[in-house]
């Protein structure tokens, strides 16, 4: 996949969740919180379920490479974290402000970085750093209130403990993009929805709306579900990091959304925190990662083609012919130099 088509990948999951909050707020009126975020998890893995059923029935089978047993501790990680994370969150609201949580969680797009080059080798050259840092000066501004916005409690160390579990669980997906991105959403959503139904039950927020909770599993489809599928299909390409930094346009997109649906009026900070915004995504799209780089013999399994430079092994299989296929194969070790982001391929040091 190409840069560019995996970064507008990457806005369209932003793009998809931004709507999630807005169009929650309605909902949440009908449907406790907890209950809500189970739903709309599972929106988001039956959904594509059905969506993966239909296609199964229609087209020829998919070319993505299934998820094996090598990648279950990554899938397990994954769900755990994405029911540890809101837990966290919830009781980081319950010991400081809503405005404190949200300008904490902003921490999310750094520690998903720091993880992501610290832990897995990913590499983060000088201008991604500048574009992260604006990006999340852009987001702080977003959420920011005024000075007693910002307090250290108990509170905060949860909101924290959140961001951590979200970068962490960014960087664990990240490890099994390659794999069909259909199954990740159907188990990711599907995993955690049941996680946090059984908290929903523990906490005694469920209830039986009917309507609002038809509607809440369809926002989950679209919000959640899709949104899940894109930012996969773009971490292949750009890795963890990076696609975090694009993803943080979600919340400057449901506060279009507000202000559309609710009327909500049109700030300095916003415009400021946009202009900001799209400087910091210039300076992620500008750039240039290129020197001569070492590849390690490697063996995987994932949907690929043969004309990217990598793929140069040759087989008799019968799916050969076709544009992309996925199959068990190896990689010699080579040198040579060209343009690269941080995908599966190119996790050498630097």
């Amino acid at each position: 996949m190409s840069q560019k088509r995996a970064v507008g990948l990457a806005i369209l999951a932003a793009a998809l969740y931004g709507i999630s909050s807005p169009l929650s707020k309605g909902l949440l009126e009908h449907i406790p919180p907890t209950l809500m975020a189970a739903l709309l998890y599972l929106g988001a893995g039956l959904g594509m379920l059905l969506v993966n059923l239909g296609r199964s029935l229609t087209t020829r089978p998919s070319s993505e490479a299934r998820l094996t047993r090598a990648e279950r501790p990554f899938v397990l990680g994954m769900i755990l974290l994405d029911i540890a994370a809101p837990v966290f969150l919830m009781i980081a609201l319950t010991q400081t402000t809503a405005a404190n949580v949200s300008l904490l969680n902003n921490f999310e797009i750094v520690a998903t970085a720091i993880i992501a080059m610290v832990l897995f080798r990913e590499a983060i050259g000088r201008t991604m750093w500048v574009a992260i840092a604006l990006i999340t000066i852009a987001s702080v501004i977003l959420s920011f209130e005024d000075l007693s916005s910002l307090s250290f409690s108990v509170g905060s160390l949860f909101a924290i403990l959140a961001c951590l579990c979200w970068g962490f669980e960014n960087n664990f997906t990240r490890k099994i993009s390659l794999k069909d991105p259909m199954q990740i959403v159907v188990i990711k959503g599907i995993g955690s929805g049941v996680g946090a139904l059984i908290i929903a039950f523990v906490m005694r927020q469920v209830n039986a709306n009917v309507l609002p909770i038809g509607l809440a599993l369809l926002l989950g489809f679209v919000a959640y579900g899709l949104s899940i599928y894109f930012y996969v299909s773009a971490q292949r390409t750009l890795g963890a990091a990076r696609t975090s930094a694009y993803y943080a346009v979600a919340p400057f997109i449901g506060v279009l959304l507000s202000i559309i649906l609710y009327g909500q009026a049109l700030t300095a900070s916003f415009v400021i925190a946009l202009t900001i915004m799209l400087l910091g995504a210039y300076f992620a799209a500008r750039e240039h990662h290129k020197h001569v780089h070492w590849h390690e013999p490697l063996a995987h399994d994932h949907r690929h083609h043969h004309h990217d430079g990598h793929h140069t092994h040759s087989h008799d299989r019968p799916d050969a012919q076709d544009p992309e296929h996925s199959h068990f194969h190896t990689h010699e070790a080579h040198e040579h130099t060209h343009r690269h982001t941080p995908d599966v391929h190119h996790q050498h040091n630097h």
